[in-house]
């Protein structure tokens, strides 16, 4: 018999993110069991308790209240396996999206929501995402390089800069002075970044879902009006301000919302993803603008892909289900 576990926490800065899609996996999964995946990379089985006790997600680190279960991520995979475990994975970010936690579970036959391992690193990585979302007819902003940008920002006004591999809008900055380009060069020490001229619009997201016969289709686009007037959906405009609004379906013309729907689609398809996915895009005065896809977005109960299942018509329980059946048939596979 197949043990349901939600694997959630990781060892990376959207670990808090990951507790609080967790909350909403347990509330939607009660009997499944709980693994949290902590940032020293051990693993520990928690209760249901413990984990909906946990009051402030977004800003508190959680602890588990129960044995560990393995002393690295790679141990307890190898305890999932023994198991006969098919984990729901409520992570976000880092190992957990970049591909490796995925071919950990497929080296080991360990089935597993949302997509393998090859789609997840392409996706992670920004630059590579945009080349093959091209590839597949997608339209996203040209990059400008860090030995460029003083030029870029003298053609262009405004620039916007992020980490290359990360997610939650973390490190997002806005590039509207020389000041900001120093905090650029200073950022880009520790990690690589993407630089894009800042593209003007509305913020748009769209999730992708794939349906038991393999299907695949778009759900509503999300409108999103950050708290601050329009300077970005950052970590905190995403999870900790409450005057941010997310509209779905978005107030979009027919015309527009169907080019997000099928944009959506073909960055899913190019990226080889599977399951789920939510593309992020700007809507411009020519179009929708892609900025990049997420292969694990948030399923927190304040997150864009259960508003927009709830907006399709689909429950979020009815939704995990789905998925589960999917990593089961691809496990038999």
């Amino acid at each position: 018999m197949t043990r349901i576990t939600i694997l959630f926490g990781g060892t990376n800065k959207e670990r808090l993110v990951s507790v609080a899609s967790a909350q909403a996996l347990h509330e939607a999964l009660p009997e499944a069991d709980l693994w949290f995946w902590d940032a020293d990379d051990s693993v520990h089985e928690t209760s249901g308790k413990a984990l909906l006790a946990h009051a402030r997600p977004f800003e508190d680190p959680f602890k588990p209240d129960r044995s560990r279960i393995g002393r690295s991520i790679d141990e307890a995979m190898d305890q999932a396996k023994v198991d006969g475990r098919l984990l729901v994975l409520g992570l976000h970010g880092g190992r957990a999206e970049n591909g490796e936690l995925q071919a950990m579970c497929e080296t080991r036959g360990v089935p597993f929501t949302g997509s393998g391992s090859a789609a997840s690193h392409l996706a992670f990585d920004k630059v590579a995402a945009k080349r093959f979302a091209a590839i597949a007819g997608v339209h996203s902003p040209i990059g400008v390089t860090l030995a460029d940008i003083e030029s870029a920002f003298a053609t262009h006004g405004k620039l916007i800069a992020k980490p290359q591999r990360d997610g939650s809008s973390y490190g997002l900055i806005f590039v509207n002075s020389a000041q900001d380009i120093i905090a650029v060069r200073n950022a880009a020490r520790h990690e690589d970044y993407v630089i894009e001229p800042f593209v003007s619009g509305t913020e748009a997201t769209c999730g992708v879902l794939e349906q038991a016969d393999g299907a695949e289709i778009a759900l509503p686009p999300i409108e999103i009006i950050p708290a601050d007037g329009g300077f970005g959906f950052d970590y905190r405009a995403k999870y900790l301000a409450k005057a941010t609004q997310e509209i779905c379906p978005g107030r979009f013309s027919a015309d527009i919302s169907a080019a997000i729907m099928e944009q959506s689609l073909r960055a899913h398809r190019g990226l080889s993803c599977r399951g789920y996915s939510r593309s992020d895009f700007i809507v411009s005065a020519n179009g929708p603008v892609y900025l990049e896809t997420n292969t694990l977005p948030g399923l927190t109960r304040a997150s864009l892909l259960p508003k927009a299942l709830k907006a399709q018509g689909i429950e979020f329980v009815d939704f995990l289900h789905q998925q589960i059946a999917l990593a089961k048939a691809r496990a038999s596979r």
